[in-house]
């Protein structure tokens, strides 16, 4: 019954987002219980403690790391499915700090530094997003960031990360800045 109800939900997931999600088949047959846990990635970022473009940026940043593709790709249309405009994730997608607004480039910049464990520049802008958004958006800064990592990490471990893809942004190519910490 559990089983097929996951299927169900996973099946609704592909349909909605266009998205092959046969590694989240693979957990949910393995073992509903640790699909079920994991199912509550999603809902860890408080999405009213920072800026959508903030978050989106910070998320991105992290999926980046980890996938060149449809990861990249879900998140970039969940991000405009929440009302973030196109021209914004184009600029994140490029890495252009001017074209993607101030708070987006500043959780931006934040992610790059933790992610290369550069504190010398994290600990700064650390400072400036809890002034901004206080110790609640920095946290949702955080968890945007290490939450968008998990699933292209789980993809490739469990064997479905096999492909890189071009990123699309309102129905146009966006280019893509494939390493988030290169310079």
């Amino acid at each position: 019954m559990l089983k097929a109800l996951l299927k169900r939900q996973i099946d609704r997931f592909e349909r909605t987002w266009k998205y092959d999600a046969t590694y989240m088949r693979d957990l949910a047959r393995a073992s509903p219980a640790s699909y079920l846990r994991f199912g509550l990635v999603a809902g860890m970022v408080d999405r009213k403690a920072a800026p959508g473009a903030a978050l989106a940026a910070a998320g991105i940043v992290g999926t980046l790391a980890e996938d060149c593709g449809p990861c990249v790709q879900i998140s970039t249309d969940m991000a405009l499915a929440g009302g973030l405009k196109p021209a914004v994730l184009e600029a994140i997608l490029a890495g252009d700090l001017t074209a993607m607004g101030p708070d987006a480039a500043l959780a931006y910049r934040f992610a790059r530094a933790s992610l290369a464990r550069d504190m010398e520049a994290a600990d700064p802008l650390r400072d400036e997003i809890e002034r901004r958004w206080g110790q609640k958006g920095l946290v949702a800064i955080s968890l945007a960031l290490t939450t968008a990592r998990m699933y292209p990490t789980l993809k490739y471990a469990l064997g479905h990360g096999k492909a890189c893809s071009r990123v699309m942004v309102a129905g146009q190519a966006a280019p893509v800045l494939h390493s988030p910490l290169a310079a």
